[in-house]
């Protein structure tokens, strides 16, 4: 099993970019900037809000027209019958000496075309084309919201996976450094039974521990596997990605909390697709009020075969004319009431939409300063474990020490490496949510870039 174990480590020792790795199965190598621009370009999910900004893109331009002319050609095939009855009056007596009776009475059955345009031109709605278009321009606002909002979820889950993956591949080099150095311990202390210069149980506790260092190094292997599956399937890259940009963690101090909190109410997406919900439902209250209100149009007509037209068919003409609802299926003043409910509800959704992006930015604003402060602690704790273990390995060959001592101080400093990796980590991610509240996730790279502190 020894054996096994360290031609495990010796593999997991090698390189991802070596030449035993086949070039067409070699992971990406990708900075985080290039691993943000690679999700831009491949998330579906981003893909499907492109679609429907620009289906309400189209929505917002096809408003712009309302107000102008509407022309209609209409062409009417009529297979028709006119009876037409003409009074003689005082000259009906002359009409019945010739046999005439009084009406005179003609009828015509044709079969006739009529080719008619007809125009129309809304004067006034009582404000329904300006809720129509302020509706419009509201949901474009929200599609824009929406889409920023899924690329900020997307760049925040690559961040959550990008350095999820870096957290697992620092755990599993200190489990196999972890379990490298028991397997030399384990090895120094068969030796020293064999000599009997210690006990059968110093041995077995040397065996134990390696074994549980074992068990933990397949454990890292296993969750190295599963981040490295969860951010190849993010970024669309089946042979896999290997991160280039370390775990960091900038020694400052953030700017003020007020900073990001004003950036957030401002720009965070969730604002944005609140507001554009209130003029909506503020455009729903205009359109519903409008239909309280009579519409004024002018309107012009043209026939142009009046040959086969009818007798009370005109030939052309133009008028303006008045149409106002007396009476509808639905309750007019209700409706109005409803979108003003409707108004007011996105309203109280908006002011509970800040009071908790305010309490989210306060919460990962003092988690970056906390493990900010852990981080810097770490370093002179992870001095004293890697200077502890090296005087319990003296101390042991000179007998001075127990196998106990050693594994504690070697499991000690194990603990420390990833403890400081793990808060790095923790850092990481609750800058990424700051900035995603505050609606500048993108700008993760540059504080990357600025970090003083790297873990590799």
């Amino acid at each position: 099993m020894r054996v096994w174990l360290a031609a495990v480590v010796g593999v997991c020792a090698v390189p991802v970019s070596g030449p035993a790795v086949a070039q067409d199965t070699a992971p990406v190598a990708l900075e985080y900037r290039a691993a943000q621009q690679r999700l831009l370009e491949r998330s579906d999910a981003i893909a499907a809000s492109d679609a429907n900004l620009r289906g309400k893109a189209f929505q917002a331009g096809a408003t712009r027209s309302l107000g102008r002319p509407e022309v209609d050609v209409e062409a009417q095939l009529l297979d028709y019958q006119k009876t037409l009855y003409l009074p003689f009056g005082s000259l009906a007596p002359v009409a019945q000496a010739f046999g005439i009776d009084d009406p005179l009475r003609f009828r015509r059955r044709e079969t006739a075309v009529r080719p008619i345009v007809t125009a129309t031109l809304p004067l006034y709605t009582g404000g329904q084309m300006a809720g129509v278009k302020a509706g419009a321009r509201a949901q474009l606002d929200q599609a824009r919201a929406e889409r920023q909002g899924a690329v900020d979820k997307a760049l925040l889950q690559l961040a959550q996976a990008y350095y999820g993956q870096q957290l697992a591949e620092q755990a599993l080099g200190v489990r196999r450094d972890v379990l490298a150095g028991l397997e030399r311990h384990l090895s120094d202390a068969e030796k020293l039974e064999r000599e009997q210069f210690i006990s059968r149980a110093q041995r077995l506790q040397a065996q134990v521990a390696r074994d549980d260092a074992a068990r933990a190094f397949e454990t890292a292997v296993s969750d190295l596997a599963s981040a490295n599956a969860a951010l190849a399937g993010l970024l669309r890259a089946p042979d896999g990605v290997r991160p280039l940009t370390p775990l960091f963690v900038d020694a400052r101090a953030l700017p003020p909390l007020e900073t990001f909190t004003a950036r957030a109410l401002d720009a965070h997406p969730e604002i944005g697709r609140l507001r554009a919900l209130e003029a909506q439902a503020e455009a729903g209250v205009t359109i519903e009020e409008s239909k309280r209100r009579p519409t004024l149009y002018g309107f012009g007509q043209y026939n142009f075969d009046r040959r086969d037209s009818l007798l009370t068919d005109p030939d052309w003409s133009v008028g303006i004319g008045l149409r106002y609802k007396l009476a509808s299926g639905m309750g007019r003043n209700q409706a109005v009431a409803a979108a003003r409910q409707t108004a007011l509800q996105a309203d109280a959704g908006l002011r509970e939409a800040r009071t908790q992006i305010t309490i989210g930015v306060t919460g990962a604003w003092n988690a970056v300063e906390a493990a900010r402060k852990r981080f810097l602690l770490l370093d002179s704790a992870l001095e004293s474990a890697a200077e502890n273990l090296r005087l319990q390995r003296l101390s042991y060959r000179e007998q001075q020490a127990t196998s106990l001592d050693v594994i504690d101080a070697e499991l000690g400093l194990g603990r420390a490496r990833i403890q400081r990796a793990q808060t790095a980590h923790d850092y990481v991610l609750a800058l990424a949510q700051l900035l995603d509240f505050s609606g500048e996730i993108d700008a993760l790279p540059d504080y990357a870039a600025r970090a003083d502190r790297e873990v590799r």
